[in-house]
């Protein structure tokens, strides 16, 4: 499955979440830290929800770049 993951950075590193696993993130000195995380992160947590007979929800979140004038 492909889940959207929303990546924003900050004055001490990276950080990142899915909308679709609520409570599923990752921080990281850097992008590419933060991105190996949470991959680790999604499947370690799809997998407590199996464990616990929870189901888990299909990717259903998007986001698109919105242009407007500065």
């Amino acid at each position: 499955m492909n889940y959207l993951v929303i990546f924003e950075r900050s004055v001490t590193g990276w950080g990142a979440y899915v909308p679709d696993l609520p409570g599923c993130v990752a921080t990281g000195a850097t992008r590419a830290e933060v991105e190996r995380l949470i991959q680790e992160g999604i499947a370690f947590h799809i997998e407590g929800m199996r464990l616990h007979g929870e189901t888990v929800p299909k990717p259903s979140s998007e986001a698109a770049l919105i242009s407007v004038p500065a």
